[in-house]
C-alpha cells in the first residue's frame, strides 16, 4: 500500500511498519552546505517527484562513541503515526546531547509507543557543535556568518510541522514540543523565540539547563578555546568555510577538556542572545511572554553525577573551583554561605557529594523551580522529579542521574540504555516504571491533566511535586531555603 501524502513542498511516500505509518527523512530545509554552511536554515524548495520517505536521513556531523559521524546535509524530520485518525495530538521531540552530539534517529527516540497511544510523533535532526551553536559572527572575516544556526533549524522544523502536520493526521492546534537535556533546554528557549510563537501550545521539558544561553561576548570565551584547540589565530577562521567538517570538529576535544578549568561553572557553547532570540528564556517567561503555554517540567535527583568528574569535569568538582566561579562573577561574599548549605551531612548522604548536589541545583533544579513558578502565573504547570535508583545505577554510582528517565518515557526495552538501567531489575519493575511515565506524558500531550487529581498543578515552591520512584508519590519539596541560598545569583550572563 502506497502511503502518499501531499505536503506544501510536494508528495512524500512513507512506509508501513508494525501497524504504524512512518515518513522518515523528510527534508524541511535546504541542505546547509557550501555558501549555507554557517547560515540559518533556509526554506526547502518544492520538488516535482514523489519523495521516498522510507529511511532516516543522515545525523548531524559530530564526534560520538569514539568516531566521527554524520553530515552537514542533515536537516530532515521523521513522522510516526497511527494507521488511522485525523486531528490527532502531535508530539515533537528534540533530542539532547549538550548541543554537541545526539540524533533524532537514535532507536530510543523512534516514538512508536506514543504513536500506539494515538499521537502523531515527530522528531528531527538539527545542526550541532561548531555548525549549530558556535558563534563566529564577532570575529574579523566572519561578519557574513549567522548566529544560532541550530536554533534556526528548530524554528524552521516547527514551522514545517505547523504547516504540514494536518496532512499526516495531526492537529496543528494541538502541538506539544518536548525534549531532554539540551532538548529540554531548547524547548524552554523556543518559548522565548518570537518567530515560533503559535507553532506549539504545550511544552515538556526534562532535565533542562534553563539558563544555558549566552551573550555574544560571553560565547567568545569558549570559541577562543576552540581556536586554541585548532591551533589557529583569528586569521585562520576562513578555513571554516571549506574545511572537512570532521577536521573542524577535532577542536572540540580541547574545549571539552579545558572550558571548566578556565572558567568554572560556565556552560559549553549554546544559543546566543541575538535577533532570533532577543532575551534569555528565563527572563521572557518571568515577564509572561509564554502566556497560555501548558508546561510539564522536572529534573532528576542526581543530575550532577553525569557531569562532576575527577578529570575533564563538566561542572566544578572542588570547593576551590566553586570559589573561583563565585569570585569571577563578583560574588566572593556569597561563597561561604553557599558552601555551608551544601556541606550538610544529610545532603552528603542523599547526594554522595556536595559537588554533585551543587551542580544539580545550579544547572537544573534552581532554574527549573523558578521557571515553574513564573509560568504558573500565566499557564498551567505540572512539576516532577525522577528519583528511581535501579540496582545497576546504584552499583555504578550514577544513582538517579541525568537522562535516566528516558528509557521509562520511550519504553524501548531492547535499547542498550534501557538494558543498562533495568538489567538487574525484574520485568515487572521495568513495566511499572514505563507505565508510570508514559501514562501522564500521553495524558498531557492529549491536553488533559497528566494524572488527574492525583497530580495537582504547580503553584509555587510549596506545591506538591510528582516523585517518580519505585512507588510514585506526591511530595512538597519546599524549595524555599534553596531559593533563598541562590537568591539574586546570576552567573555568566554578561
Amino acid at each position: 500500500m502506497a502511503l502518499k501524502v501531499m505536503t506544501k513542498k510536494g508528495y512524500v511516500e512513507g512506509i508501513e511498519d508494525k501497524g504504524l505509518h512512518k515518513y522518515l527523512g523528510i527534508p524541511y530545509a535546504k541542505p546547509p552546505v557550501e555558501e549555507l554552511r554557517f547560515k540559518r536554515a533556509r526554506e526547502m524548495e518544492a520538488w516535482d517527484n514523489i519523495y521516498p520517505a522510507h529511511t532516516y536521513g543522515p545525523i548531524a556531523a559530530q564526534f560520538h562513541m569514539d568516531e566521527y559521524q554524520g553530515s552537514l546535509d542533515c536537516l530532515s524530520l521523521n513522522i510516526v503515526k497511527p494507521a488511522t485518525g485525523d486531528l490527532l495530538p502531535v508530539f515533537v521531540w528534540i533530542h539532547g546531547g549538550g548541543y554537541m552530539t545526539g540524533s533524532g534517529s537514535d532507536p530510543l527516540y523512534h516514538g512508536e509507543a506514543f504513536a500506539r497511544n494515538g499521537i502523531v510523533y515527530v522528531n528531527f535532526q538539527y545542526r550541532l557543535n561548531v555548525f549549530g551553536v558556535f558563534d563566529f559572527t564577532t570575529y574579523k572575516g566572519c561578519e557574513d556568518f549567522e548566529s544560532n544556526c541550530g536554533l534556526s533549524d528548530m524554528v524552521l522544523a516547527l514551522q514545517w510541522v505547523k504547516e504540514n502536520i494536518e496532512a499526516f493526521g495531526g492537529d496543528p492546534n494541538a502541538i506539544t514540543i518536548g525534549g531532554e537535556s539540551a532538548g529540554g533546554s531548547a524547548v524552554l528557549t523556543l518559548m522565548a523565540v518570537p518567530e515560533v510563537k503559535g507553532c506549539f501550545n504545550q511544552v515538556i521539558s526534562e532535565s533542562a539547563l534553563p539558563n544555558c544561553v549566552m551573550t555574544k561576548s560571553l560565547s567568545r570565551i569558549n570559541t577562543d578555546l576552540y581556536l586554541e584547540g585548532m591551533g589557529w589565530s583569528e586569521e585562520d577562521l576562513d578555513q571554516l568555510r571549506t574545511a572537512d567538517p570532521y577536521d573542524l570538529i577535532k577542536g572540540l576535544d580541547y574545549v571539552n577538556s579545558r572550558f571548566q578549568y578556565e572558567n568554572p561553572g560556565i556552560f559549553l557553547p549554546c544559543p546566543v542572545i541575538d535577533d532570533l532570540l532577543p532575551q534569555r528564556p528565563m527572563e521572557a517567561i518571568e515577564e509572561g511572554k509564554a502566556e497560555g503555554i501548558r508546561l510539564l517540567i522536572g529534573s532528576n535527583l542526581h543530575e550532577g553525577t553525569m557531569f562532576v568528574r575527577p578529570e575533564n569535569t563538566v561542572f566544578p568538582n572542588s570547593w576551590d573551583m566553586i570559589e573561583t566561579m563565585f569570585e569571577d562573577n563578583d560574588y566572593k561574599d556569597r561563597f561561604k554561605s553557599v558552601k555551608a548549605y551544601y556541606d550538610k551531612p544529610d545532603f552528603l548522604d542523599k547526594y554522595g557529594s556536595p559537588f554533585v548536589h551543587f551542580a544539580t541545583d545550579y544547572a537544573f533544579e534552581v532554574p527549573a523551580v523558578k521557571i515553574a513558578g513564573d509560568q504558573s502565573q500565566v499557564g498551567p504547570v505540572w512539576m516532577y522529579r525522577y528519583e528511581f535508583i535501579s540496582a545497576s545505577s546504584r552499583q555504578n554510582g550514577m544513582m538517579a542521574s541525568h537522562a535516566f528517565e528516558l528509557p521509562c518515557v520511550f519504553g524501548v526495552a531492547e535499547h542498550p540504555f534501557s538494558k543498562m538501567l533495568f538489567g538487574q531489575e525484574s520485568e515487572d519493575i521495568q513495566t511499572k516504571m514505563i507505565e508510570m511515565f508514559q501514562r501522564p506524558w500521553v495524558n498531557f500531550i492529549k491536553g488533559d491533566s497528566p494524572d488527574g487529581e492525583s497530580w495537582p498543578q504547580y503553584k509555587g515552591c510549596d506545591s506538591p511535586v510528582k516523585i517518580f520512584d519505585r512507588q510514585e508519590r506526591l511530595e512538597s519539596l519546599n524549595h524555599k531555603e534553596m531559593l533563598e541560598v541562590w537568591k539574586d545569583l546570576h552567573f555568566f550572563e554578561n
